[in-house]
């Protein structure tokens, strides 16, 4: 009777000793190959092009003086006719001119007191403003801006309000072009570096698209932009 239970705990145990060796191998396949699945290497894809701006935002500014309210009007409107009448000339659109409201200072009202006495109490700044989609256009009608000084019109610039601006309003047609050339690019970096590692490229784990910056490509030509995205992709590696 003995003997017959031993020879059954001996093929328990030989049952369960197998099972344990069977569940601990499937065990270590399992963490085997999770580990490998987590390999992982991340690499940005960069797309970069130039356009040429589709709208130009241009103000021609002008100062006017006087002694006389009146007579500082009547300066302000002569000088904005013959700043439209050129513009007009030149080939600019009157629906693309539009004339802001004129800044007026009167320098005896101001707070502080020079001894000097000015030479004009009334001083004006007038700006007349182009908004146009024929950049080329507009561009080309600037270089011939100084005759206007010809006919006693005062420009003035240098300052943030007539600063020439450029926009380029098209992003959203490149985009999808541009995403899709950022993410080839990581593609074969990543693919370049699983090759170089003796590893296999697998699938995205996860990406992340860069926000999209548009700068003028240089000082000098502030019309045309550089537009820019970098996409962030993340891709599992085997062996």
């Amino acid at each position: 009777m003995r003997e017959h239970s031993r020879g059954n705990a001996f093929i328990l145990g030989i049952f369960i000793f197998s099972g344990l060796a069977a569940l601990g191998y499937l065990l270590g396949n399992a963490l085997i190959a999770f580990k490998e699945y987590e390999r992982t290497v991340t690499v940005k894809g960069l797309s970069e092009r130039e356009y040429e701006a589709d709208i130009v935002i241009w103000p021609i500014q002008f100062t006017e003086a006087s002694n006389d309210l009146e007579k500082l009007y009547s300066s302000l409107e002569s000088s904005t006719s013959k700043i439209k009448e050129f513009l007009e000339k030149s080939g600019i659109s009157s629906n693309e001119i539009s004339v802001s409201t004129p800044a007026i200072t009167d320098k005896s009202a101001q707070s502080y007191v020079t001894t000097a006495r000015a030479e004009f109490r009334y001083g004006a700044v007038q700006t007349v403003m182009v908004y146009s989609k024929n950049v080329g256009s507009v561009r080309a009608v600037m270089s011939s801006l100084s005759g206007l000084g010809k006919k006693g019109i005062v420009l003035t610039g240098g300052d943030y309000q007539s600063q020439i601006e450029y926009l380029f309003t098209r992003l959203n047609e490149v985009k999808p072009e541009m995403i899709e050339e950022a993410t080839k690019m990581a593609r074969e970096v990543a693919q370049k570096f699983a090759a170089d590692s003796q590893s296999r490229l697998g699938k995205i784990r996860k990406a992340s698209q860069g926000q999209f910056t548009i700068e003028p490509r240089d000082k000098n030509n502030p019309h045309i932009k550089k537009v820019r995205v970098v996409s962030t992709v993340e891709y599992y590696l085997s062996d």
